[in-house]
């Protein structure tokens, strides 16, 4: 239409004068509950990792004990009156190097002997005054099994003041407590896993519950189903991811520095007497497998748990 020669058509408005358009995620990357599940996430890996952790260094550290009394056995040469100790020391380890396939064979010193019993009897000792016997320590082949009945009858019948202890039931009680605190620990490693997967099950459905509106308007406008399923398993699969990556992380660092103080506290008289309970405080590679294995494990089941509350928000809107 035009009035007095002029054209009153309207004009396009110019390419630089549109509304920019951005592209937003349909899932909120960083709501209040997406950052509570973070750290729900986050706080259960760090507590489950360091269960996991401390059953892998027990079960090292046990293997250790029975492997290294295993491949000793000790005589003990007692003192009696009217003979000549170091004579039966020095009999002693004659007819413990005769028997075949016996190892090294190294008599303590009355230093070596004093520091023995320095935790019950304290320092300063003075064995010349006491009947203490004298220990030779026996090192064994790494063989499945070992006969000590010839060395058993050797001493018994050319030196009676000296008996061979092979630790056998030491060894017994050894291995039953080691699996006892093996088991123990699986059994809490399995309850803290457990309770790890329902706080993240419930934070993720408590999560999933402020974006309920998000997945009504998604469902009424025609997105399909499994198009609305994966937007929000991706998004709390990256959820768990990163909180898990939190948690694990943290336990990491944690073990490396436990296994850096234990090396260079492990010459100290506290350090002594704790690496042969805990190794050499170091988690090793397996250790270290294991908590990569539960991060990934918790980041799954938070998406889980998120594509199982998203198809129940859909069943309820149909």
């Amino acid at each position: 239409m035009t009035d007095m020669g002029v054209d009153t058509e309207p004009l396009a408005p110019p390419a630089s004068a549109a509304m920019p358009r951005t592209e937003s995620p349909i899932v909120p990357k960083r709501s209040i509950a997406g950052r509570a599940l973070v750290a729900v996430v986050a706080i259960m890996t760090f507590l489950a990792s360091l269960t996991t952790g401390a059953v892998m260094m027990v079960r090292a550290a046990a293997q250790d004990w029975q492997s290294d009394v295993a491949r000793e056995v000790t005589i003990q040469v007692r003192p009696a009156r009217g003979r000549d100790l170091d004579g039966d020391v020095s009999r002693a380890i004659e007819l413990a190097r005769a028997v075949p396939g016996i190892g090294s064979v190294r008599a303590l010193s009355k230093d070596e002997s004093a520091r023995l019993l320095e935790p019950w009897l304290g320092g300063g000792l003075a064995l010349d005054d006491l009947p203490v016997p004298r220990m030779i320590v026996v090192k064994l082949p790494p063989a499945e099994r070992f006969d000590f009945a010839p060395l058993k009858k050797e001493l018994a019948e050319k030196l009676p003041v000296a008996t061979l202890d092979d630790h056998r039931a030491w060894i017994e009680r050894m291995r039953a407590m080691a699996q006892t605190s093996i088991v123990i620990g699986i059994g809490l490693l399995i309850l803290m896993l457990t309770a790890t997967m329902l706080s993240v099950s419930f934070a993720t459905k408590s999560a999933m519950a402020t974006n309920r509106p998000i997945v009504e308007v998604l469902h009424f406008i025609g997105a399909k189903s499994s198009f609305i399923v994966s937007q929000f398993q991706r998004h709390f699969l990256l959820l768990g991811l990163e909180g898990g990556l939190i948690g694990g992380g943290l336990a990491m660092l944690v073990f490396a520095l436990i296994g850096l103080v234990g090396r260079f506290s492990v010459e100290t008289a506290g350090g002594d007497r704790l690496s042969p309970l805990f190794g050499n405080f170091w988690l090793g590679y397996e250790g270290y497998l294991a908590i990569l294995g539960q991060i990934v494990l918790i980041a799954a089941v938070t998406a889980l748990a998120s594509r199982r509350t998203v198809n129940h928000t859909l069943e309820t809107v149909e």
